[in-house]
């Protein structure tokens, strides 16, 4: 039998009440729950970076939170950084510098950058790989990636 505990959260703006399984964890709540499919999961273990959302303002790993632990927080994904346009500047950076290949660590990169501009606005381009490394990219070699994420805060400045 699997445990259910009720929770009461809001995510991407709006407050969301549900039943869900005590060890489901924040991105399977987020996937299979409510239907948010942007952020990806990947490894499982926290290491990849393609399940990264924003918890109370700040970035971790959604396959390491158990969504039963978030009654009361207030959780952003991908589609909420997206509806509110907080993502614009670094997506178009992302075409411009074609940093998105395959896309599978593409919303987790983008949500790891949106932190980048929100607390690092002067970040420099060494700091932006540090603040990058724990999002793993198969296809792009990270060049492309760093280079739209200096262009989004040039731009932004």
């Amino acid at each position: 039998m699997n445990a259910r505990v009720d929770i009461t959260l809001t995510v991407n703006g709006e407050r969301v009440t549900r039943s869900v399984e005590a060890r489901r964890h924040l991105v399977d709540f987020l996937r299979l729950d409510l239907g948010l499919t942007g952020s990806h999961l990947g490894c499982e273990h926290g290491v990849c970076g393609a399940c990264t959302v924003r918890v109370d303002g700040e970035i971790v790993r959604g396959c390491l939170v158990v969504a039963a632990s978030l009654d009361g927080a207030t959780v952003e994904t991908i589609e909420g950084l997206t509806d509110s346009g907080e993502a614009a500047a670094l997506q178009a950076a992302f075409v411009a510098r074609n940093a998105a290949q395959c896309g599978f660590c593409t919303p987790g990169m983008v949500m790891t950058a949106a932190d980048i501009l929100r607390h690092h606005p002067d970040a420099t381009r060494a700091e932006i790989r540090e603040h990058l490394s724990g999002n793993y990219c198969r296809c792009t070699g990270y060049q492309a990636i760093v280079d739209a994420v200096e262009d989004a805060l040039e731009a932004a400045r």
